[in-house]
C-alpha cells in the first residue's frame, strides 16, 4: 500500500509539472509571458524542494530569468526555440523534473537510508563492437565480442529508478549498434533520459524522426577539431560523418552536445574560439572535454597533455562560462572541474559504468571491478567492497584539481584495488592495476605543485551538499594524498 501511495504522488507530482510545462510551450512566442513562467517554474522548483534550496537563492535566480539581457537567459531561449516542442516537452519532465528535482531528493534521502553511494546518473555500455579504430582508444580494438542483452539494460534502468537514478549514459562501443533495442529500453521507460556517446556515422532521417518522436534521447558527438586534427585521430572521413550528424540533429530540433578527449596533440584546435563559434552554429549547445587517459596495453601516454597545456585549458575553460564570452556553448571538462562537483564523481558518488560483460566498474577509465549485474542488484553493487572503499576515501584529494584516484593520486588506487579485491577487466588485454598506475605516476607528481600553486591562489567556498561520509566531514584533513606522516592511502578513525 505504501508503494502505491508513493507511485501516486510521483504521477501527481509530474502531472502538475506537466501542467507548468505545457503552458509555459503556449506562450512561446511572447517573451513577457515566457518570462513568468521561467518565474512560476523557480517558484514550483521552491516548493517542491520543501527548504533544501536557501530563499535568497531562488530570488536571485528568478531575478536572472526576467532579464533577456543575461547572457545564460539568451542562451536557454535560444535552445527553446530552435528546440521541436515534442522534444522540448519530454526533455524538460524527464531532464527536468524526473532528474534534478524529483531524482536529485530520492537520491540523496536514500544515501542517508542505506550509507552508500547513490549515483545521479549510470553509464553503461549496451555493446563492446565499434566500426572505428580510434588512435589510443581501448575500445575499437576489442571486437564485436559482449552485449548486454535488452533484459540487462532493463533491469539495470528499472533498478536504477528505484533508488532515484532517471539520467543513463549509454557508451560502448558504439551505442548505436544497438539502436532498435535502445529505442525499444528509452519507448519503455519513458519517465527516463538516455543520453548516447556517439561517433556520428549511424545517425540517420530515420532515427532523428524516432528520436523526436520519444523526446526523451539525446547525444554527445565525438569531434576533435579540424578535419585535419580529428581525422588523424579517428580516421578518413569521421569529420564528414559529424557534419552530417549535426546537420541533421539541428535540422529535426533535437538537443545535443560535443564530447572530446582532449590530447597533447588537438588541444589548441579543441578550444579555440573559432572552433567552438563553428560548432554552436552547426547547433552543438553543450559539450563535454575529457583529459586522454592512459588507460590499456596499447594506450599512448605521448598523447597526455602537457603541464602548460593543462594549466592553460583550466584557464580556457573558465573564460568560455564567463560573462565576457559570448559564445553560446556550456562546455564541461571532467578532470579539471572537480571544484564544481566535489572532486571524483566516480564510484557511485555521482555515477559509474557497467561494461558490456555486465562488469561494475567505479569509472568509465577504471577498468577494474569486483561485482557483476548477472550477479548482483545495483544496491548490492554500490554496497561491494570497491565501491565502498571509493565512498570512504572520497574526496580522494582535497585540492579538487587532483581528484582522481588514478591519474592525479595513483598511489590510491592501486591500494583500492588491493584493499578489496578487485579484478582487471580490460577486455583488450589484461592490464594490472600497477601497469596502470606505473603511466600516471610522473604525471601526477609533475601536476602536483602546479596545481596545489592555483588552487592556493584562489578563493573556495564551501558547498552547501558535497555527498561525503560524514567521517569525512568531521576530518577533512583525511582526504589528502599524503598525510602528516608522510605516508599515503585512505584512513579511517579509530
Amino acid at each position: 500500500m505504501a508503494g502505491k501511495l508513493l507511485d501516486l504522488s510521483h504521477a501527481a507530482q509530474r502531472q502538475a509539472f506537466t501542467i507548468l510545462v505545457d503552458g509555459f510551450l503556449k506562450h512561446l512566442s511572447r517573451s513577457e509571458d515566457r518570462a513568468k513562467t521561467y518565474v512560476s517554474i523557480v517558484d514550483a522548483v521552491g516548493k517542491f524542494q520543501a527548504g533544501g534550496v536557501k530563499p535568497e537563492t531562488l530570488e536571485a535566480v528568478k531575478k536572472t530569468v526576467q532579464d533577456p539581457d543575461n547572457r545564460w537567459m539568451k542562451f536557454i531561449n535560444r535552445i527553446v526555440d530552435e528546440t521541436d516542442p515534442v522534444y522540448l516537452r519530454n526533455l524538460m519532465l524527464n531532464l527536468g523534473y524526473e532528474t534534478f528535482l524529483r531524482g536529485t531528493k530520492t537520491i540523496r534521502e536514500n544515501r542517508k537510508k542505506y550509507h552508500c553511494n547513490i549515483p545521479w546518473l549510470i553509464l553503461f555500455d549496451p555493446t563492446n563492437a565499434c566500426n572505428m579504430h580510434c588512435v589510443g582508444c581501448w575500445s575499437g580494438t576489442y571486437g564485436d565480442k559482449n552485449h548486454l542483452s535488452f533484459e540487462d539494460m532493463d533491469r539495470i534502468v528499472t533498478e536504477g529508478k528505484e533508488l532515484g537514478t532517471y539520467l543513463y549514459m549509454l557508451t560502448g562501443g558504439e551505442p548505436l549498434v544497438r539502436k532498435k533495442d535502445i529505442l525499444k529500453l528509452a519507448e519503455k521507460h519513458n519517465d527516463a533520459m538516455f543520453a548516447l556517446y556517439s561517433n556520428s556515422t549511424l545517425i540517420d532521417e530515420e532515427l532523428c524522426k524516432e528520436v523526436v518522436r520519444l523526446g526523451n534521447i539525446t547525444f554527445m558527438l565525438s569531434i576533435e577539431g579540424t578535419p585535419e586534427t580529428n581525422d588523424a585521430r579517428r580516421g578518413e572521413g569521421h569529420y564528414a560523418a559529424v557534419m552530417r550528424a549535426m546537420d541533421l540533429l539541428k535540422k529535426y530540433g533535437i538537443v545535443f552536445g560535443t564530447s572530446i578527449c582532449y590530447t597533447r596533440q588537438n588541444i589548441e584546435a579543441v578550444t579555440s574560439d573559432e572552433f567552438l563559434r563553428f560548432v554552436s552554429e552547426k547547433g552543438a549547445r553543450f559539450g563535454f572535454y575529457f583529459h586522454y587517459m592512459p588507460v590499456g596495453v596499447n594506450a599512448v601516454p605521448e598523447l597526455m597533455p602537457t603541464m602548460e597545456q593543462r594549466k592553460k585549458m583550466i584557464e580556457r575553460i573558465r573564460y568560455i562560462r564567463s560573462s565576457e564570452c559570448d559564445i553560446e556553448f556550456y562546455p564541461m571538462d571532467f578532470q579539471n572541474d572537480g571544484e564544481f562537483v566535489g572532486g571524483c564523481i566516480a564510484g557511485g558518488r555521482n555515477y559509474f559504468h557497467i561494461n558490456s560483460s555486465g562488469d561494475a566498474e567505479p569509472c568509465v577509465f577504471i577498468h577494474f571491478s569486483d561485482s557483476n549485474i548477472h550477479d548482483k542488484s545495483i544496491l548490492e553493487i554500490l554496497k561491494s567492497p570497491l565501491f565502498m572503499a571509493y565512498h570512504e576515501g572520497q574526496p580522494f584529494n582535497r585540492n579538487h584539481l587532483r581528484p582522481c584516484p588514478m591519474l592525479e593520486n595513483p598511489e590510491l588506487l592501486k591500494e583500492m584495488v588491493k584493499k578489496t579485491g578487485a579484478h582487471q577487466t580490460n577486455e583488450e588485454a589484461p592490464e594490472e592495476v600497477e601497469h596502470l598506475t606505473a603511466k600516471c605516476e610522473d604525471y601526477a607528481k609533475e601536476w602536483a605543485p602546479i596545481a596545489d600553486a592555483i588552487w592556493a591562489s584562489e578563493e573556495h567556498k564551501p558547498k552547501s551538499y558535497e555527498n561525503y561520509t560524514e567521517e569525512k566531514k568531521a576530518h577533512p584533513e583525511l582526504a589528502n594524498f599524503e598525510h602528516a606522516d608522510g605516508s599515503h592511502g585512505i584512513r579511517s578513525v579509530s
